[in-house]
């Protein structure tokens, strides 16, 4: 995202965070890297600015897709 609120995601999220995000009266997003206004490319942007009333960058992601069980025989 950058600092007028606009908002890119990556994969699966583009399927239901746009929507919300204009569904919703005040739009909280917190985002891995935080870039100054007008380095996002404006054709691959989702979310523009103006449905985003607060914007913070976010620390320590710890990106989990599947964890592995082993249980005992």
């Amino acid at each position: 995202g950058d600092t007028a609120g606009n908002l890119i995601y990556k994969g699966t999220a583009r399927n239901f965070n746009p929507l919300m995000a204009m569904a919703g009266r005040i739009t909280v997003a917190e985002v891995e890297e935080l870039v100054p206004a007008g380095e996002l490319d404006p054709n691959h942007i989702h979310t523009p600015g103006i449905f985003v009333q607060r914007i913070f960058q976010g620390e320590k992601y710890e990106k989990r897709i599947e964890q592995r069980t082993v249980r005992k025989r």
